[in-house]
């Protein structure tokens, strides 16, 4: 009778191994309106769905146009938090910059960081792994004459610093744009390489995209 009892939890011990083992990994992508584009067809979140191990992500997107990081900030309970994410991916900062010329309404260097600072430590309470990623690009001439290049390699290098005060992976995007471009853009262009509008992403930038985040997950997983 004590062999049979044996047997039988080590066939649940394996069971409940095996449901645990087959539990994929809840990734929340956190974002702007390149975000909220990329769970889309063709987007880089709904091509990542195919690039990634089948039954080991499961990816949600939750973007909002126009966003901000302090817009992370006061919504992030809602649309990560009460998702149970294992992994977070912040994406912003365009519009912190962006919008500083378009509207007047972009986010102060000391504001940008404290508020990245505090959607970290939120997170971090949470027990939730996180990465960063730098804004991509707000036109892609390679000549550094995009209007907003100075504010945008500054605020990319907030986000470096974070990454590293806080030992978290890091998709810098701002540095490979800049990489591809340099290859594939000769006539400087300021859109059609990897963006449709100066900002948000065509097929080709979905793809570089989804690319440079399937890297980093694979390595969390």
């Amino acid at each position: 009778m004590k062999t049979i009892f044996r047997l039988f939890a080590v066939l649940l011990a394996i069971g409940l191994l095996a449901m645990t083992m087959a539990k994929p990994t809840r990734v929340v992508f956190f974002g702007d309106s390149i975000t909220q584009a990329g769970v889309k067809p063709g987007g880089y979140i709904d091509r990542l769905k195919s690039m990634l191990p089948a039954g080991q992500f499961d990816l949600i997107g939750a973007g909002i146009g126009g966003n901000k990081i302090y817009d992370l900030y006061l919504r992030m309970d809602d649309d990560v938090i009460a998702q149970k994410p294992d992994v977070v991916v912040i994406w912003v900062g365009v519009n912190d910059v962006w919008h500083k010329a378009s509207s007047g309404t972009g986010t102060d260097p000391d504001k940008f960081i404290r508020f990245y600072e505090a959607v970290i430590k939120k997170l971090q309470a949470a027990n939730t792994r996180i990465v960063l990623c730098t804004p991509a690009a707000i036109g892609e001439k390679t000549d550094m004459t995009n209007q907003q290049d100075g504010d945008l390699n500054q605020y990319s290098q907030f986000i470096r610093n974070l990454a590293k005060e806080h030992n978290l992976p890091l998709v810098d995007l701002r540095k490979a744009f800049l990489e591809y471009d340099l290859k594939n853009n000769p006539e400087n262009k300021d859109k059609g390489i990897l963006t449709t509008d100066r900002v948000h992403l065509n097929d080709a930038g979905n793809q570089f995209v989804a690319e440079q985040m399937q890297k980093v997950l694979t390595s969390l997983k």
